[in-house]
């Protein structure tokens, strides 16, 4: 694949507990440069935990840079605001809802993507919020974990997060400035800040590990369909199986395709989905496009242990995703993502593992016949929430 780098270390994080041991220690030995990008920074238990691992680093004089969404986090509750500005974090929200809300189009643009890089050295990728395993802020206490991933990744890579989130920050304190900010040389100016840090590490990428793996970002500019093209060529390629994991599954038309074809040449397709209800266009309209995924073979399975939250795939045992990106309009259309793209068996047969243990021991297949036979007014129910999908993606000028 075009892009992709050698020379990676990777970690797979199963869970937010895991994600955050090791967060917090990165964050914790850092002496240059945090930066971290969030949907959800839910400051209860283990994201009080994550915030208090910041506010220590600003106070001996790491940069702390910190963007959190205006609809997953509109607000950080007291006392936190001003406790993170006494210690030098600097944190912004980012397109805040204002007084119309949703209801203007252009705020249904959001950043969903979950990284973070520190030193220039580590950086972390996945679909994990800054949110207690055990809590959600809708449905309050859960009785299992949250079912996610995310992915440590040392090497070559690293820096192109880097650019990524330090373009990304600039540019909002331009906007919220009002002031014309140039990203290029306050991004010059973070390079030459870290590059001794990285200098002493540089060697290291090599002998941790050789596998191959690229950041691939969703955006509004020149990015628009990356990350739904990687999956697309991924899913073309598969030859023996494919295993994806997918919280809001409303994927357009060609990948819908990709996942049929596959089936029909012999692949086996398994597809992870949401069981438990959670918000009703998405769970709904999932549900009415089983009916020709069954029919070709595809083998869907509905995760009921807690709320199923990952973004990820594994294709052949040697092709894998973990990211922030579901296969939605939402997600696919509208957000701003970040995925990595890993080429490497061992990885992606550790991840493989992991989706299959969680399909033997805590999902339900779903049955093509009494899917069929359901009741009619759940099928109702499905059709018209994928209609009301559809209709927003009309909004917007596109064939989904």
């Amino acid at each position: 694949m075009a892009g992709i780098k050698s020379g990676h270390h990777l970690k797979l994080l199963c869970g937010a507990q895991a994600f955050f041991d090791e967060l917090v220690a990165a964050i914790d030995a850092s002496v240059q440069e945090v930066l971290l990008e969030t949907y959800i920074f839910n400051l209860e238990a283990s994201g009080a935990r994550v915030a208090l691992s910041l506010s220590e680093a600003a106070q001996r004089g790491v940069v702390i840079h910190l963007v959190v969404d205006g609809v997953g986090t509109p607000f950080l509750p007291e006392p936190w605001p001003q406790r993170l500005r006494t210690a030098g974090v600097q944190w912004r929200i980012y397109a805040p809802l204002g007084r119309l809300g949703l209801l203007v189009p252009s705020r249904w643009r959001r950043l969903h993507r979950k990284l973070c890089v520190v030193d220039g050295s580590v950086a972390f990728c996945g679909g994990i919020n800054v949110l207690d395993d055990l809590f959600d802020p809708n449905h309050g206490t859960l009785g299992a974990p949250r079912f996610d991933f995310a992915v440590r990744v040392v090497g070559p890579l690293v820096q192109d997060v880097h650019l990524a989130m330090a373009q990304f920050w600039w540019r909002q304190q331009a906007v919220q400035s009002a002031q014309q900010v140039n990203w290029l040389d306050a991004w010059q100016a973070l390079q030459r800040a870290v590059q001794s840090h990285r200098s002493d590490r540089k060697d290291s990428f090599m002998a941790l590990g050789g596998a191959k793996a690229m950041l691939v970002l969703r955006d509004n500019l020149l990015n628009r369909s990356r990350i739904e093209r990687a999956y697309r060529l991924a899913l073309g390629a598969a030859r023996q199986e494919i295993i994806l994991a997918n919280a809001y599954f409303l994927p357009g038309r060609k990948i819908r395709n990709s996942l049929i074809h596959a089936a029909r040449r012999g692949v086996r397709v398994r597809l992870l989905l949401q069981g438990r209800y959670e918000y009703f266009m998405q769970h709904h309209a999932t549900r009415a496009l089983y009916r020709r995924l069954l029919a070709a073979g595809v083998e869907i399975y509905e995760y009921n242990a807690s709320f199923l939250h990952a973004k990820v795939a594994v294709v052949d045992g040697r092709w894998a995703t973990v990211g922030s990106s579901n296969m939605d309009p939402l997600s696919l259309l509208l957000a701003r993502e970040a995925n990595v793209v890993i080429e490497d068996g061992p990885f992606a047969q550790d991840l493989g593992l992991e989706l299959v243990h969680a399909i033997n021991t805590r999902s339900r297949r779903v049955d093509q016949l009494k899917h069929a036979q359901r009741p009619m007014r759940q099928k109702l129910l499905d059709h018209a929430a994928l209609l009301l999908m559809r209709l927003m993606i009309f909004i917007y000028g596109k064939r989904y």
